[in-house]
């Protein structure tokens, strides 16, 4: 199948382009670099022997997106691009807002003016809020969500929704990650965030490689085996392959669909640190710190349905996450810069 892939240069955009080009599937990629690297695409192709079809431009460009879809024709489109840190959405709501809503609703106009109804969202467990109980189904309640990120990523669901219940012809599944982590098995891939990371992997590999003095614990109080938070990391490989399996389900015509992406599986603040010590050999320091507002205990999946109906689970666990995070980490310091 010939699939757009917007964002498609990102962390899990870059990875999920590896998976689909070894499943046999065309690519085409837009993406506005003002979060990510062109460089990305020359690693996918070292990978894969394949360079992806690349499209420099914002998804808020209509024209641009007319032309690629006039040019492509597309049959599905996986939608990743979009502003994604949670404390800079609290600071910067007009720029999520804009960027994220609008520019999805800019897409959606050009879908379906281009007749292409296929869509595989990239959203977010942050939808659910604090969860009453865990693990989270995907029949749980959403709409408490804490940050404008997570708004844009619930109002970007129910606008799908929408326009599933006004026209059934269209097929989407909406795709709710937990915390994605990890990088690709060669090294030549992984997570470059721009200046100081904001999650905590990330940031565990920049301390791990020398360029931030130690990793701060928001809070060591909360109702958890260690008192850190407890969260579901997935390997960014596993859930690059969920989206190969969605793809395969949006072929079969399946209307709406949502599935939760994770492990099943929750660690903490400090067992990560401990399993990114042990991959990168030396203990790491870190300090406690107050906790952050909005964060919460225990948050991870139940992704039975996913593996019920998709035929996917996550195969990799926290030491292979680690060891790879820290194989692209240290292999590139400096990101793809």
């Amino acid at each position: 199948m010939k699939v757009l892939v917007t964002g498609g240069t990102g962390f899990i955009g870059s990875h999920t382009l590896v998976e689909l080009i070894e499943a046999g599937h065309d690519v085409v990629v837009v993406d506005n670099l003002v979060n990510s690297s062109a460089e990305s695409l020359n690693r996918v192709a070292q990978i894969t022997g394949t360079e992806p079809v690349f499209y420099e431009g914002d998804i808020r460009d209509q024209n641009l997106l007319l032309d690629i879809f006039g040019k492509e024709a597309p049959e599905a489109v996986i939608h990743f691009a979009g502003l994604k840190a949670v404390g800079e959405s609290s600071s910067k709501p007009l720029e999520y807002y804009d960027n994220n809503i609008a520019g999805t609703i800019t897409l959606l106009k050009a879908m379906k003016e281009s007749g292409c109804k296929n869509i595989i969202f990239s959203s977010s467990a942050t939808v659910y809020g604090k969860p009453e109980s865990v693990p989270i189904r995907e029949d749980f309640k959403v709409g408490e969500v804490t940050n404008p990120y997570g708004r844009t990523k619930l109002m970007i669901e129910q606008i799908l929704q929408d326009i599933y219940a006004a026209d059934n012809s269209w097929n989407v599944i909406l795709l709710r990650y937990f915390n994605p982590i990890g990088a690709h098995k060669s090294g030549l891939m992984g997570e470059d965030p721009q200046g100081i990371p904001n999650n905590l992997l990330p940031y565990i590999a920049k301390v791990a490689v020398g360029q931030l003095d130690h990793i701060n614990v928001f809070g060591n109080d909360y109702d958890t085996k260690d008192g850190t938070g407890v969260r579901d990391y997935i390997h960014v490989v596993d859930l690059a392959y969920g989206h190969v399996k969605a793809l395969e389900k949006i072929s079969e015509a399946p209307g709406l669909k949502i599935y939760n992406l994770g492990t099943g599986n929750g660690y903490s603040v400090l067992e990560m640190i401990r399993a990114f010590s042990k991959a990168c050999g030396r203990d790491l320091p870190y300090v406690i710190a107050d906790r952050r507002p909005g964060d919460i205990d225990v948050c991870y999946a139940d992704p039975a349905l996913a593996k019920k109906e998709l035929g996917w689970e996550a195969k990799r666990g926290i030491e292979e996450m680690c060891e790879d995070a820290w194989r692209w980490q240290s292999n590139n310091p400096t990101g793809y810069r």
